[in-house]
């Protein structure tokens, strides 16, 4: 289910059998992935991606026969940028042993795009390189997630405007003064038109990043650097950290940069630090420290707030559970699992009346 060298090779002809083959000759390890979780599609393919084996129940879940499939090339089902994300991604050598887990979109016999949970892994039968799929159709869940997320940003939109139409108020004050005096004839123009051009950035500046918040979701993973991500939330959340009397600091040594979705990753940000904020009552400081390590980076988040009771720690990522009279209590479950996509994890340390310590932990290659 891959690719020869740096070529993806489509094979459209030709149709084989799978008398040959049978599930008991593939490694025990990948027997006992099958029987200990279960799977809606069992693909087996050769290293071109030629389909060599299908499990009956493709007809059932995407209304293939098949024989229709039998002998084609996964590719032709498969989404673009799925193709695009396994040629740049699956390594067939490191899933040997373990296998690699991936969300792809397989197209269905009305030409729709469904999405799976895939677990890949790569053996060796009869001397030559095979790849196994193993399909779980999570395309209801992967909506409701979808959904959630949508109404979580859509609630933090809405809480945000009054910091942000204040914030975007101010320079348009001063933009309004300066063309006034440049009307009047007044000298020193040169200086007015750079503070005037510094406003106008600032406000492209904050609603670039709102913009980031209506965003539908999307699995776009490119290598995107936490340094900017976190300097562009900090810009959104300045005015509201201002009204609270809280300062908010960026430590870290060196750029770092990950594989992520960058609007799913900003979104875990702004609810961590917007949190943060809400906690701090009388002011503080919120201090943000990105580590590198061997195979990915910690993103802490400190806060001065009240704290966490030690019981109530591991509530906090269930749904609907919140300690805030006005929350939803959807945000950090919805933080923990865009980073648990992204296969890192989100840990919380805190102690009542010494503040709260979110720590994210992201490798830098998403498999």
């Amino acid at each position: 289910m891959l690719y020869d060298g740096d070529r993806i090779t489509e094979i459209s002809t030709g149709r084989v059998t799978d008398s040959e083959f049978s599930l008991v000759t593939i490694p025990k390890q990948m027997r006992q992935q099958i029987e200990r979780h279960g799977f809606d599609i069992i693909c087996i393919s050769d290293h071109l991606g030629k389909i060599e084996y299908v499990s009956e129940s493709v007809q059932r879940v995407l209304g293939f026969a098949k024989q229709e499939v039998m002998g084609r090339s996964i590719f032709r089902y498969l989404m673009h940028e799925d193709k695009l994300f396994l040629l740049r991604n699956f390594d067939i050598d490191r899933s040997l042993e373990h296998g690699e887990k991936s969300f792809l979109h397989l197209r269905n016999h009305l030409g729709r795009y469904m999405i799976f949970e895939a677990m890949l892994y790569a053996f060796y039968w009869n001397g030559e390189r095979k790849v196994m799929s193993l399909l779980k159709d999570t395309t209801d869940q992967k909506q409701a997630e979808e959904v959630l997320i949508r109404s979580e940003k859509m609630s933090i939109t809405g809480q945000l405007a009054a910091g942000i139409a204040h914030e975007i108020r101010n320079p348009l004050t001063s933009l309004k003064g300066f063309m006034q005096l440049l009307q009047n004839g007044i000298s020193n123009k040169e200086e007015y038109y750079t503070i005037m051009m510094d406003e106008i950035d600032k406000i492209i500046a904050i609603t670039s990043e709102l913009l980031f918040l209506s965003k539908p979701m999307t699995n776009d993973r490119n290598q995107e650097s936490i340094n900017k991500m976190l300097r562009d939330v900090i810009t959104l959340l300045y005015t509201e950290a201002n009204l609270y009397n809280i300062d908010i600091v960026l430590e870290t040594d060196e750029d770092v940069l990950v594989t992520c979705d960058c609007s799913q990753m900003k979104q875990v940000f702004i609810n961590l630090i917007k949190n943060a904020i809400e906690e701090m009552e009388e002011g503080g400081l919120i201090h943000i420290v990105i580590n590198r390590k061997e195979s990915g980076c910690v993103i802490s988040i400190q806060d001065q707030g009240p704290g966490i009771p030690a019981h109530l720690i591991d509530k906090l990522k269930e749904p609907f559970f919140t300690t805030k009279k006005n929350g939803t209590g959807l945000g950090l479950m919805i933080c923990n699992q865009i980073i648990t996509n992204h296969q890192g994890k989100l840990e919380i340390d805190s102690e009542v009346g010494n503040g709260s310590t979110f720590h994210i932990h992201l490798p830098f290659e998403v498999h």
